[in-house]
């Protein structure tokens, strides 16, 4: 089953197109399903049945997985189930009508404005990694950019003169987005007066580490988090804190919400909803700490 499992990472990256993250966590979610399998004496794909799939889900729950955990290595379990059945590898599919599990209800992490401009205006400085650092947030908050597709940016995807940029975002879909002023103007001075002491000549992403390779995710959460503690920020901060208050703030200011699905890259308009779910969240919160008979 382990050379089955391989054949299937291979068919999402080649021919589905996902991303390296998104294979990887099929590949986590599904190697803990075999063994699992391999533990109730399961050696082949058609021994499977619909028991053995709930036994391993209940065997999550038990281990106190969060319910996005449980919901997700469910969907792919059921993918690969369907992918053996469409190669002929198997005949029936025992998670066929599986339900997966109801999500947990957990609004976005969104801060202030006031908290978002406190962070942004303390990331100055001349050393090249400050610049770096200030002109990442700056884009992460002026786009609502994924942290992923503001690392894979390159020079080529940036238009500064014309006010936008293209993003690669889920699905290799390609997206424009405008850019604020305020972004690219920090932007183009850590090109101009950064970047190459960074190593720049040697790459063409845009956001580089000291080392002059691309910077990865948890390079950048170690940053956010850095410099969210020395702005003296102790609220719960999450890698995408900047895109869900870029959304957030936008329907707080009156943008329409099938233009803030645009910029965000949401395939359907329900994810981009919960966004007004938090404003309704925040309305509640000022009510009852500022109304004298809350």
């Amino acid at each position: 089953m382990r050379q089955q499992l391989e054949a299937f990472i291979n068919y999402l990256v080649i021919e589905r197109q996902m991303s390296a993250n998104t294979a990887a966590a099929y590949r986590n979610d599904l190697n803990q399903y075999l063994t699992t399998l391999e533990r109730e004496g399961i050696s082949s794909p058609e021994e499977v049945t619909r028991h053995h799939i709930v036994l391993h889900i209940e065997s999550l729950l038990q281990a106190q997985k969060s319910r996005a955990t449980v919901r997700r290595s469910t969907s792919s379990i059921r993918s690969f189930h369907q992918f053996l059945v469409e190669r002929q590898i198997v005949r029936h599919d025992p998670s066929r009508h599986l339900d997966l599990p109801k999500p947990d209800k957990k609004l976005p992490v969104v801060w202030s404005q006031t908290d978002i401009v406190r962070l942004l205006d303390s990331v100055v400085g001349n050393d090249p990694l400050v610049r770096r650092d200030a002109a990442m947030l700056e884009l992460l908050y002026g786009t609502g950019m994924r942290v992923s597709e503001l690392l894979q940016l390159t020079l080529n995807d940036l238009q500064l003169e014309l006010g936008y940029l293209s993003c690669l975002g889920k699905g290799n879909k390609t997206r424009i987005i405008p850019i604020s002023q305020t972004a690219i103007d920090s932007v183009t001075v850590y090109l101009d007066l950064a970047r190459n002491s960074l190593g720049g000549q040697q790459t063409d992403y845009v956001f580089l580490n000291s080392r002059g390779d691309r910077l990865s995710r948890q390079g950048f959460w170690k940053m956010i988090k850095r410099r969210a503690k020395e702005a003296g920020i102790e609220k719960e901060i999450t890698p995408h804190v900047l895109r869900h208050s870029f959304a957030t703030h936008l329907l707080e200011n009156g943008a329409d919400l099938r233009v803030v699905q645009e910029m965000l890259g949401h395939a359907d308009l329900s994810t981009t909803q919960m966004y007004t779910h938090v404003n309704k969240a925040r309305l509640h919160d000022v009510y009852k700490n500022h109304h004298p008979r809350a």
